[in-house]
């Protein structure tokens, strides 16, 4: 035994049991405790991934609405190209047809146009062959006449023939009978656009100058000469007669009717002035000014 066992002041006091348990306790305790807290950080922890798990589905789900609005998309600019492309061909097409169209009728047109020329120029060339021959008899009769008479009765006589034959035939008198005169004497002649005479005429300027040979003045124009006088009936009409085509005031070509059915006029450059029966081309109205 030590020696100063016996000095209670160097001794030790001894903890009550009851102090040592709770101590032990309460360290047991915070190590639970702290235990407690690092398992409920540990859950805590193993949770984030869990949360981030749920959510990748949402994330999943708008990147398949996007791709499928995009596909949409891509599917629908692909159908409108092939719609496109579809009128496109169909607008071809049918410029294609109008073209053709519009050639075979261009076509047509020329061969109709070339048609009415040619037989224009054959009824023309026949007018001036009945012609010749008319005035081959009319020379023939005037020198019959001057064999049997004198010269200068003769002479006179050649021309009363002439003259009878001429108004025969178209059963007009005085004023008439001049105008007419002087229009079948252009027979033949050219048609040039905008001429007067005397070596060629368009349909307006023909008709002036033929009544300029009887001293009536007439409007330049076939819009004009249209409405210069009376409008009379085209079965009423008389030698010397102005007839149109077109409306009064507005017609694109004019005439003389000299009887008989027949009218003298400038037709076109192809055929030049020529007489012409009434049926071949019959006229819209007629005026009278003499």
């Amino acid at each position: 035994m030590s020696p100063n066992a016996h000095i209670t002041s160097h001794r030790k006091p001894r903890r009550p049991a009851t102090q040592s348990w709770a101590i032990r306790s309460g360290v047991a305790g915070g190590v639970l405790s702290t235990l407690a807290v690092t398992g409920a950080a540990q859950a805590t922890a193993a949770e984030k991934p869990a949360e981030a798990t749920i959510e990748m589905p949402a994330i999943n789900a708008a990147l398949s609405a996007s791709v499928a609005e995009s596909a949409a998309a891509t599917q629908q600019t692909a159908n409108d190209y092939q719609v496109r492309a579809q009128v496109d061909k169909a607008v071809d097409h049918a410029r294609v047809a109008a073209k053709k169209a519009k050639q075979e009728a261009d076509r047509k047109a020329e061969a109709e146009r070339k048609a009415a020329e040619a037989k224009e120029k054959r009824e023309a060339e026949q007018a001036r062959a009945s012609r010749d021959a008319q005035r081959t008899t009319l020379g023939t009769k005037a020198g019959a006449s001057a064999d049997s008479d004198d010269e200068g009765t003769g002479a006179q006589g050649s021309g009363t023939s002439t003259t009878t034959t001429s108004t025969k035939s178209t059963g007009a008198t005085g004023n008439a009978a001049t105008l007419i005169s002087f229009l079948r004497a252009q027979v033949g002649k050219a048609y040039v656009m905008g001429s007067t005479g005397p070596s060629s005429y368009d349909c307006s300027g023909l008709v002036m100058a033929a009544y300029q040979q009887i001293g009536i003045s007439l409007p330049r124009v076939s819009q004009d000469q249209s409405t210069a006088g009376t409008q009379v009936s085209l079965s009423n009409l008389q030698p010397g007669d102005i007839v149109y085509w077109g409306a009064a005031g507005s017609a694109y070509h004019v005439g003389v009717y000299i009887g008989g059915g027949k009218f003298i006029g400038a037709q076109n450059p192809s055929t030049g002035i020529v007489e012409r029966d009434m049926s071949y081309s019959p006229p819209t109205g007629a005026v009278r000014v003499m």
